[in-house]
């Protein structure tokens, strides 16, 4: 059952009361997903806002209001308001004038429905009126969201072709909402895949972790592998990895560990390093994210034997991730962070070693011995130590 938006706690903020003031109540309406969410009870981050005023009148209005505005993306009518509870895109209202399924060409709209008309789902095409809060719905989006039904507004096939990035969105938003598979949606996506190759690696990379980061994007994944949609974007993924993101997640789940989308992209590959950096690179990954993926691609079924062991040598996230994908039990690193290995070269110089290679060997020894045996301590240390210049001496 929805809520009442008025129980939404991001109503109240008083930034929104006065971008209200400044730009009037029948100019604007909060709408998409701050509306979306309020309804299901969901917590609220950002708040997008509707309105007829044109950019040059947004930014004047709200100059004499006091309120700072950032031209965020003014070519295609966005100023973004600069409030004390966070920042507030404000959007003229408008209408697609051409799509290539990349990028559209737009003009400002004079009314409500058609601004919303160009929206991908009906449950994102929610306007509430700032003051009352009343509701304008015109393509059965409250009712769709009550059902937990992702369907997109009008036909799915056309929005699709005004943007190809529909397709993932379907079923991040399908993941997220939906109770009901919309057969109409899944047919579309399935049929035009293949404009998927023509996207921007970056947006095809964002909605895939998006989706990844989900609490259980399993089942979606595994539909997509089935209908020719994943092949599309991840051909490393076969039918025994997407398997493994299953158990991954329930592994996740059983051990409290909270979700992480580079670790689930890790499940979907086979682990070998070469092919996570060439996914890395073909995603266009961050760095660390790169990183991540190959060290998790490095993974061992020998990782479980010692996680104490993983992690001082790893890294707690890498070690982390290579347990819970070699089928281990993370929960033994919890609250752990790695000690300081106490032994320094100085001290075995001083036992007579000539500083030098022989010096690094004992020290490396030293310190295996005592990650093998789980941390002991100083005495434990210098009876390994004694041992060791015993095995070094001539």
């Amino acid at each position: 059952m929805l809520r009442d938006l008025s129980e939404a706690d991001w109503t109240r903020r008083e930034g929104l009361a006065a971008l209200t003031r400044a730009l009037g109540a029948e100019n604007i309406r909060w709408v998409g997903g701050a509306v979306r969410d309020g309804l299901l009870g969901v917590a609220v981050a950002d708040v997008d806002c509707a309105t007829k005023l044109m950019p040059a009148e947004v930014i004047a209005a709200c100059g004499r209001a006091g309120i700072r505005t950032v031209p965020t993306g003014i070519e295609h009518g966005t100023v973004t308001a600069i409030l004390k509870d966070g920042p507030v895109e404000v959007t003229t209202l408008r209408r697609d004038v051409a799509t290539d399924g990349r990028r559209a060409t737009i003009a400002f709209a004079s009314d409500w429905p058609e601004d919303a008309a160009r929206r991908d789902f009906t449950i994102n095409a929610l306007y509430a009126h700032p003051e009352t809060l009343e509701i304008a719905d015109w393509f059965g989006g409250r009712e769709d969201l009550a059902a937990g039904r992702v369907r997109f507004i009008g036909d799915a096939r056309q929005r699709i072709a005004e943007d190809h990035l529909r397709i993932l969105r379907y079923y991040r938003f399908q993941t997220r909402f939906g109770a009901a598979l919309d057969e109409t949606a899944e047919d579309a996506c399935a049929e035009l895949a293949h404009t998927l190759k023509g996207l921007s690696r970056e947006r095809i990379a964002a909605e895939l972790l998006s989706l990844l980061g989900l609490p259980d994007p399993h089942p979606t994944i595994a539909r997509m592998r089935t209908r020719g949609v994943l092949p599309v974007i991840l051909p490393e993924a076969c039918p025994p990895h997407v398997a493994a993101l299953g158990r991954l997640v329930a592994a996740e789940t059983a051990q409290a560990i909270a979700p992480d989308p580079v670790r689930r992209l890790a499940a979907l590959l086979p682990p070998m390093p070469e092919i996570a950096e060439t996914v890395a690179a073909r995603l266009r990954l961050s760095k660390v994210q790169r990183a991540r993926l190959v060290a998790a691609a490095q993974r061992q079924p020998d990782d479980a034997a010692n996680p104490l062991a993983l992690a001082y040598r790893l890294s707690l996230p890498v070690a982390i991730d290579r347990l819970l994908l070699a089928g281990g039990d993370a929960r033994a690193l919890e609250g752990w962070s790695p000690p300081m290995f106490p032994l320094k070269g100085g001290a075995i110089v001083a036992r007579g070693v000539t500083a030098g290679p022989a010096v690094a060997r004992i020290l490396q020894a030293v310190e295996a011995r005592w990650v093998a045996e789980g941390f002991p301590d100083a005495g434990r240390i210098e009876a390994m130590l004694a041992e060791e210049l015993a095995r070094a001496a001539p």
